[in-house]
């Protein structure tokens, strides 16, 4: 069940909804799990600010008395000897089947363990992932009016893990394209947009050089866009490296805009400083039967962590898309109006913002306003 996400009545008269209050395709009647009204929920705080950061998330919850449980676990990717408890919060996200994480950190070192992050999304086959880049009218940057959804591939592509050493200096990294996953990616891409109002779908691709890989990814994007041109939507496809000079140079050209793994982690990226940088952007990752959210933009963040400096709004109005998924509109709107109300007043901000608040005070001032 992938409800309704984020809403702002400050945004809604705009359009019926915004990215930040984004519909999802319903593709799974299963249910969270829920016991005498509350919802039990999968938390994994995460590396560098993800204790501060999901701090203020229970801090709020508990203010509003959110019918949420959580099952913590403090699973960490510094090192690999936290494995054991990493299967146990996979066990529970299967029970469970909605979760609340930041952002796991991810060694270099070949002697590193593989990407916990990925190993999630791959062995849940929660294979959408949803940015949601927008201006905030409190928190203006170079760029006005810039909103924009990134879907990006979740499973497959270059973060398929299949690499060796066919000979000493000589190393073979496998791309993996498979038709069924872009299909589907690509569907959730034109459900996205008329669930929410949106004019345009583009799709991000190197089929210029990958003809074989990108070149299916493409192909089966146009395939599924003939089915939706009685819906009204616009679609057109832009190479990567053009994509990056176009959202830089003109972000309002893009709507809905879906591609392959590696290309939504760029993309993601440079959307999030259009719009402020990655403490403002919420995201999720969704499947047929499981639900994570977390930020949008996948920053560790250990510079700052155990500074109480941190910018916790991504993570609450992530948190706030969670709490849409699991049909507690009312509750997700007064949280995402509080932390959208705060920035756009621009009183108390924190040090990414250019201010000088700490994210105690920054998770105050939205339970004052709620």
């Amino acid at each position: 069940m992938l409800r309704r996400t984020l809403a702002s009545a400050a945004y809604s008269r705009v359009r019926t909804a915004t990215t930040l209050a984004a519909g999802f395709p319903r593709v799974s009647k299963k249910l969270p799990t829920k016991y005498g009204g509350v919802y039990t929920v999968t938390l994994i705080p995460g590396d560098g600010i993800g204790e501060e950061i999901t701090d203020s998330v229970k801090e709020i919850f508990e203010h509003v008395n959110a019918p949420i449980e959580w099952e913590q676990y403090n699973v960490s990717g510094v090192s690999s000897q936290g494995e054991s408890l990493f299967r146990e919060a996979m066990e529970s996200l299967k029970r469970n089947r909605v979760g609340l994480k930041g952002i796991l950190f991810t060694p270099i070192s070949q002697t590193g363990h593989i990407s916990w992050n990925v190993a999630m999304r791959q062995q849940l086959d929660i294979y959408a992932s949803v940015v949601l880049c927008k201006s905030l009218p409190g928190f203006p940057t170079r760029h006005k009016d810039v909103d924009f959804a990134i879907i990006r591939e979740n499973t497959e592509g270059e973060y398929s893990g299949l690499e060796h050493q066919s000979y000493p200096g000589v190393v073979e990294s496998l791309k993996v394209s498979t038709r069924a996953k872009a299909d589907r990616i690509v569907r959730l891409a034109f459900d996205f947009a008329l669930k929410n109002n949106r004019k345009k779908v583009t799709c991000v691709h190197k089929a210029n050089i990958m003809k074989l890989g990108d070149g299916l990814f493409l192909n089966t994007f146009r395939q599924v866009a003939e089915e939706y041109k009685d819906s009204g939507l616009i679609f057109n496809d832009m190479i990567v490296d053009n994509t990056s000079m176009q959202l830089v140079a003109r972000p309002q050209q893009f709507d809905v805009m879906v591609m392959p793994n590696l290309y939504g982690a760029i993309v993601s990226n440079i959307g999030a400083a259009l719009v402020g940088g990655p403490g403002i952007v919420p995201g999720c990752n969704v499947g047929r039967e499981y639900a994570l959210f977390e930020p949008g933009c996948r920053h560790v963040a250990k510079d700052i962590m155990g500074t109480n400096r941190a910018n916790p709004a991504a993570m609450i109005l992530s948190s706030t898309m969670m709490l849409r998924h699991l049909g507690l509109d009312s509750i997700a709107d007064s949280i995402a109006s509080a932390t959208l109300g705060v920035i756009n007043r621009g009183e108390i901000r924190t040090a990414d913002m250019g201010g000088s608040a700490s994210t105690s005070d920054f998770t105050a001032e939205i339970i004052k306003n709620l």
